[in-house]
């Protein structure tokens, strides 16, 4: 819906270079820390900072949004390959080969093969429906590529662990190589995947609601 005239919501641009601006790391489990808490004792925003007009807030709130939408263009780009070495090398230089060079144990190498199918095929699924939006900001269908692509980089992440056995268990160099101890800290972070932007069930209902149109 269009913003109300006065819809009590302002925005402002404010100074983090402040006294009484406290910013405090927040360490994840990867050992990462993207996130902070931020405390404000007594700060100041300035009304000169005021982007737009005092109390038509709402407007630049839906625009933020949209634009975060537009965001998940990067969804439609098959950025899903990331991640570390490549799992059929991986699994050859863990688990071995045969005598024909094929990953040995048969029951990962129908677990990669799996997951390089799911991976083409959603790929080849958001490149098509790009196209079909014909430059317009992707709608709701979104919801199931960040749901599916939440699930889909953890089941890669949990199948280069697999291969990696006690060599997975590795925090830093310390007796281990930087790509060992680095797929455990992407196994540990992906995990954020599925409630990052919106959790795995807001992406369920977005999906059943604006996608599927099932009642409430």
């Amino acid at each position: 819906p269009d913003a109300p005239k006065h819809d009590g919501i302002s925005f402002l641009l404010f100074s983090m270079d402040q006294p009484g601006v406290t910013v405090k790391p927040i360490e994840l489990i990867s050992g990462a820390s993207p996130f902070c808490e931020t405390f404000f004792d007594n700060a100041i925003a300035s009304k000169d900072d005021l982007v737009g007009n005092l109390n038509r807030g709402w407007g630049i709130a839906k625009r933020l949004l949209q634009h975060e939408r537009s965001g998940m263009r990067e969804l439609a780009t098959g950025s899903n390959t990331r991640t570390g070495p490549r799992l059929h090398e991986l699994a050859r230089q863990y688990c071995g080969a045969d005598n024909n060079g094929r990953i040995a144990n048969p029951i990962l190498r129908a677990s990669i093969t799996r997951y390089h199918i799911d991976s083409k095929a959603f790929r080849l699924t958001q490149r098509r429906t790009i196209e079909e939006s014909e430059g317009s900001t992707p709608g709701p269908a979104t919801s199931i590529f960040k749901l599916y692509g939440a699930n889909l980089i953890k089941a890669r992440t949990e199948l280069q662990l697999s291969m990696l056995g006690t060599r997975g268990i590795g925090w830093d160099n310390t007796g281990f190589t930087t790509d060992e101890f680095e797929i455990t800290r992407s196994w540990l972070g992906f995990k954020a995947h599925s409630i990052a932007g919106g959790s795995n069930e807001v992406q369920k209902n977005i999906i059943a609601k604006r996608v599927l149109g099932l009642p409430d």
